[in-house]
């Protein structure tokens, strides 16, 4: 978990026990977001004081009278801009959809959330339709990450407001959304942890889609503990404590296909650092070849599932209002544009063969190890007025995540950088269906690599 921030259970225990009220937690994450000198108007698309303050006093007089639906009722949190929220906008990062009506209902995923009681705080920045890595956007501007925050560095993406607002405690949890790791990359840039479930657990009704076939929404938190939580709520499933299991005697595979190619020094030492501490406690850990992983970059030689996915979802509004795109963006989801319908069968029966391919070869380990993402945040302003700089960045901040999106798997990060370091993730990995085993390997793990 982050070094001396509260946890969701913490501010559960001090509502409970009357140290604080919902309506303190709103009114604190609101000074924050409002501080001239934080990141907040870059990290919040819209938000709703005043909807935030009347919640969180309807949640605390459901507390006084025994009532409240969750102990996690009136805890604020923040929403990625591609959920709907009922009447509000649903802008997902972009200009072109500027002129959508309000939502005339939550999304469901939303709705479960506000069932539980959690305060919806704002809508959080993204990056445009959810399409990139790194997380700039040039409609709203780009959040920096906590890291050298004076230089600018990227947050990650695409849910980059959605890490910043935890790790800035402008929110104490984060709805995100994760389709090549944008809930897990922003989580590694900016030292948080951040879960992409198991994609058929979590309903994707009511969020602008990037590719359905790859979508999954994921919490953005402190700790694996508070992904547990905002994850039973995602999944409408019962919050059960998670049983940490103990390092030793866990089964753990480092892949050595593709996921340490170009891999920066900085990341690759830490790794290391992690591996060693695991590995002292008793893990046994093995380095294996995954040659599924190799075959990701063929599937989507040509656009793959997103390009195709996004392109038949956007074609309409492009027609018109292409010209208010991110360029960035736009280039990407045209190469759907090119794809028939003889390579769409080919992308379902080439990931059908490589997921069973994958299942098989991870069976005997209870999970993979890996870097989050192969390189440190970048500079903003390098990325800003670099095409190339940029595709190459994107790419590497991706590579890893997507891995596991292909092969329909569940994943979680954790921090494993020093004080003062650059921001590092590790990636715990396994096939569809693994999600409580990931969490319970997560919650051992969580403070002994750490540092």
């Amino acid at each position: 978990m982050m070094l001396n921030a509260p946890t969701l259970d913490s501010l559960a225990a001090d509502l409970e026990a009357g140290r604080t009220t919902a309506r303190a937690l709103v009114e604190e994450c609101l000074a924050k977001i409002a501080d001239k000198d934080g990141e907040g108007a870059r990290t919040f698309m819209h938000v709703d004081a005043e909807g935030a303050k009347a919640a969180a006093d309807a949640m605390d007089a459901l507390r006084k009278a025994n009532a409240a639906p969750s102990r996690f009722a009136g805890i604020p949190i923040s929403i990625k801009d591609l959920f709907d929220i009922k009447g509000q906008q649903t802008r997902a990062g972009s200009r072109a959809l500027d002129d959508a009506p309000p939502a005339a209902a939550d999304a469901t995923v939303v709705a479960r959330l506000r069932r539980a009681g959690f305060v919806l705080i704002g809508r959080s920045n993204m990056v445009e339709f959810a399409y990139s890595g790194l997380g700039l956007n040039p409609h709203y501007g780009t959040p920096k990450s906590p890291w050298r925050r004076d230089v600018g560095h990227v947050p990650g993406g695409s849910s980059s407001g959605a890490a910043v607002s935890v790790a800035d405690g402008m929110a104490h949890g984060a709805l995100g959304t994760d389709t090549g790791g944008s809930c897990r990359i922003p989580a590694a840039y900016c030292g948080i942890v951040g879960y992409k479930p198991t994609a058929r657990r979590i309903p994707l009704d009511g969020g602008v889609p990037l590719s359905f076939t790859l979508d999954g929404y994921g919490p953005l938190a402190r700790s694996v503990a508070c992904c547990v939580t905002l994850d039973a709520v995602h999944a409408d499933e019962p919050i059960k404590p998670v049983v940490p299991r103990p390092i030793k005697g866990m089964r753990l595979a480092i892949p050595t296909t593709v996921a340490f190619d170009e891999i920066e020094d900085a990341v690759a030492q830490a790794f290391e650092r992690a591996v060693a501490k695991l590995a002292q406690q008793g893990a046994v850990i093995e380095r294996i070849a995954v040659p599924e992983f190799a075959e990701v970059a063929v599937l989507n030689a040509k656009g793959g599932f997103s390009s195709a996915e996004a392109w038949a979802w956007h074609r309409a509004l492009i027609a018109r209002r292409g010209a208010d795109y991110d360029p960035r963006v736009i280039v990407r989801i045209r190469r759907g544009e090119g794809q028939s319908a003889a390579d769409y069968v080919d992308l379902l029966k080439h990931r059908r063969a490589m997921i069973d391919g994958f299942d098989a070869r991870v069976a005997p380990y209870d999970a993979l190890l890996m870097p989050t993402v192969a390189i440190t945040p970048p500079r903003i302003a390098d990325l800003e007025k670099d095409d190339d700089a940029y595709a190459k960045a994107n790419v590497l901040s991706l590579r890893n995540c997507t891995l596991i999106n292909t092969i329909d798997g569940c994943a979680i990060t954790l921090p494993i950088h020093r004080e003062g370091e650059a921001p590092v993730g590790l990636m715990l990995a396994a096939s569809g269906g693994a999600d409580r085993r990931i969490f319970e390997l997560a919650a051992g793990i969580e403070s002994a690599v750490r540092g």
